[in-house]
């Protein structure tokens, strides 16, 4: 989903914290002079990684989260593009192209994610890698999307309580159609109380089904990692992790 409403985007970087994902890219971008981070959001990465003195662009298609990106600290050290893969031949030559938070899963058909592909492909120099995450379907992260299982109370920026819980639809078997369909609710804790809902639809696909896209694309050599700690892609991984040349 597209993030439009500032309240919603103001609760991204509480349910979004600095975590293992965002070390793991921070790792991985150590040699890279030019770095790319296509679905920025609000700019977590983009920031630390222009703090270590990496160039940096900045692309989401999202104007609220990238008010929210340029107030950051380091913040005027990184250049924002509001749009998606198509202004990546604007960017100039990349020696890293991440897309972090599963940003890959929101492509639905896979004619939009090969052509993200194919255009990063394009973007980053010869020997150069394009970095991102998708959720293992084996894992079957949907199972814990209902409210029982996904409530969790987090603090919004100005200090009011707020719940969070998914509630997936019901829709054909994810591990068939690929695809799961959930709502997002969050309920502001103040008075009077607020709640809103944010629908969203998300593609799953198999560490074979990405990897004949990256082909197609272009890629002639994948690592895949089952975890942020670089372990083997397992039955039980939760992450499908590609670094991509």
């Amino acid at each position: 989903m597209i993030y439009t409403d500032p309240r919603l985007v103001a609760l991204y970087d509480a349910l979004n914290p600095f975590a293992d994902d965002t070390a793991f890219y921070i790792a991985l971008a150590a040699s890279a002079r030019h770095v790319v981070d296509l679905g920025c959001g609000t700019g977590l990465l983009a920031c630390e990684l222009a703090k270590r003195g990496h160039r940096v662009t900045g692309i989401d298609p999202s104007p609220q989260m990238l008010r929210v990106a340029r107030a950051r600290p380091e913040g005027d050290e990184v250049t924002w593009i509001e749009g998606d893969a198509t202004a990546l031949p604007f960017v100039g030559a990349a020696d890293l192209l991440v897309m972090t938070g599963h940003v890959a899963q929101v492509f639905l058909d896979d004619a939009a994610l090969l052509a993200t592909f194919a255009a990063a492909r394009r973007a980053i120099r010869p020997g150069s890698a394009l970095a991102f995450d998708s959720r293992n379907p084996a894992a079957r992260a949907w199972e814990n999307w209902t409210p029982a299982r996904s409530s969790r109370r987090i603090e919004a920026p100005d200090g009011r309580a707020v719940d969070v819980w998914q509630e997936r639809h019901a829709t054909p078997d994810p591990l068939a159609t690929g695809r799961v369909a959930f709502t997002t609710h969050y309920r502001f804790l103040s008075t009077p109380e607020e709640t809103l809902s944010a629908p969203s639809e998300l593609r799953f696909r198999t560490r074979d089904e990405l990897a004949r896209l990256l082909t197609q694309a272009g890629f002639v050599h994948i690592d895949w990692y089952g975890d942020w700690h670089r372990a083997p892609v397992d039955e039980a991984s939760r992450e499908l992790i590609a670094v991509a040349r």
